[in-house]
């Protein structure tokens, strides 16, 4: 008889654990009505329930209103929604380098500055102790949670000189001496404008304002 009865005990508690919310407490609280003569300690001493479950179970079973879970509530909070200051804080650190995606396309933003760089920055700006601040792995991700990205934030590159960017200037001051020393030759001065690819700029070197509007107006329009 006893084997029979931890083996009926065994399968009320995997049926129990199978459920969620509501269900389960409404359950256990049926088993803990016609088993347990409706004693929460017995309950949990028999089927290792705990007694607040059961007698919330039994509130809902009696007044026939489930209660609502407040999942959302649960755990605990993210530092930087813990106190909103935080997020602030890092905001007015953070802002003054960055940069928006060079497309466009997203509204991500990109930083230079390292999660550690923060840190420094929220102890010597902000004056934070240092037992109040995350790791720095913890930063990291604080950041990537508030849309920042770390990337170095580098506009143009520089054009990079030919091998015979020498040699084409000597030409031209040699042509230029023998001009001067000739009486019979006409020198003229051109002013001539020719695209050069200096690098490679954010957004292809274009306004952001002007981007997918045909009509803005702006400089070389």
């Amino acid at each position: 008889m006893d084997g029979a009865v931890k083996k009926s005990d065994v399968l009320l508690k995997s049926a129990a654990g199978r459920l969620r919310g509501v269900e389960h407490r409404l359950f256990i609280a049926e088993v803990t009505a016609a088993l347990c003569d409706g004693n929460p300690r017995w309950a949990e001493r028999r089927f290792g329930w705990g007694r607040q479950t059961i007698r919330k179970g039994q509130q809902e079973q009696q007044s026939g209103q489930p209660s609502v879970d407040n999942f959302a509530a649960r755990g605990r909070p993210r530092w930087e929604d813990e106190v909103p200051q935080r997020a602030a804080d890092i905001r007015a650190i953070v802002e003054p380098h960055t940069q928006a995606d060079p497309e466009l396309k997203s509204a991500r933003l990109y930083t230079n500055l390292s999660a550690a760089e923060v840190l420094e920055a929220l102890r010597q700006q902000k004056n934070y102790a240092a037992k109040e601040l995350p790791s720095e792995r913890s930063m990291r991700n604080i950041l990537n949670r508030m849309n920042y990205r770390l990337k170095r934030i580098q506009k143009s590159k520089p054009l990079k000189k030919t091998p015979n960017t020498d040699a084409i200037f000597a030409n031209l001051r040699a042509v230029h001496e023998q001009a001067l020393h000739d009486p019979a030759t006409l020198e003229i001065s051109v002013d001539t404008k020719a695209k050069v690819q200096l690098g490679e700029y954010s957004r292809g070197g274009k306004k952001p304002d002007r981007l997918d509007r045909p009509n803005a107006s702006g400089v070389g329009s």
